[in-house]
């Protein structure tokens, strides 16, 4: 094997694993990206859950309060009704 045979195999060799390692650096940065992209769906997603629970916390508060206006106001309309369950 001459030297120039042993050069041109040595020079395939580099540009396979040249290649190769292009193709996992192309790969890891797609990767990142598509993580990224998840990572930025899903925060948006939690953001957009968490305003809608605090508005239903604030709908509850509300509703507990009237609930326990009216809960007083029956009770000074017929007391005798609230503590034995009859309706109307």
């Amino acid at each position: 094997m001459t030297p120039t045979d042993i050069f041109g195999y040595a020079g395939a060799a580099a540009s396979v694993v040249a290649a190769l390692v292009i193709v996992r650096a192309a790969w890891h940065i797609k990767t990142a990206e598509v993580w990224r992209g998840e990572a930025e769906a899903q925060k948006t997603r939690a953001d957009r859950l968490q305003d809608d629970m605090s508005e239903i916390k604030d709908r509850l508060t509300r509703i507990e309060a009237e609930n326990r206006r009216l809960v007083e106001l029956i009770t000074t309309l017929d007391p005798s009704r609230i503590r034995s369950g009859i309706s109307p």
